[in-house]
């Protein structure tokens, strides 16, 4: 079990590190420590590149209200925090229907006309 949990972490980790741009300084060995990374990102891409960070969240398929609440006042935690908490459900979920439901494999498509 532990392994089937270190593994969704791994494919997790790898789909955020690719989307945000982001290198993994630190060893990162759990998802504690995958959030602090990705907070401490989107407090940077808040501060200094606002319009990319939203067009990740909406490339991400992150719904609007989500990202609008993270980044209400009226949210309980900071803006950072919170649309990491959303981004990393989101990989989660991502991961998850990569691995369990992949796309067969068209063979080769070479000759096709389109």
């Amino acid at each position: 079990m532990a392994e089937h949990n270190q593994n969704e972490l791994e494919d997790t980790k790898a789909l955020i590190l690719r989307d945000f741009e982001l290198e993994e300084k630190e060893p990162v060995a759990t998802e504690a420590d995958l959030l602090r990374l990705l907070a401490d990102q989107i407090a940077y891409m808040i501060e200094y590149d606002l319009e990319v960070l939203l067009s990740n969240m909406y490339r991400l398929d992150i719904s609007e209200k989500k990202v609008h609440d993270a980044l209400s006042p009226l949210c309980t935690e900071p803006a950072n925090e919170a649309l990491a908490r959303i981004v990393l459900e989101r990989q989660k979920q991502r991961a998850y229907t990569k691995k369990h439901f992949k796309q067969p494999d068209l063979g080769d498509l070479d000759g096709l006309e389109l």
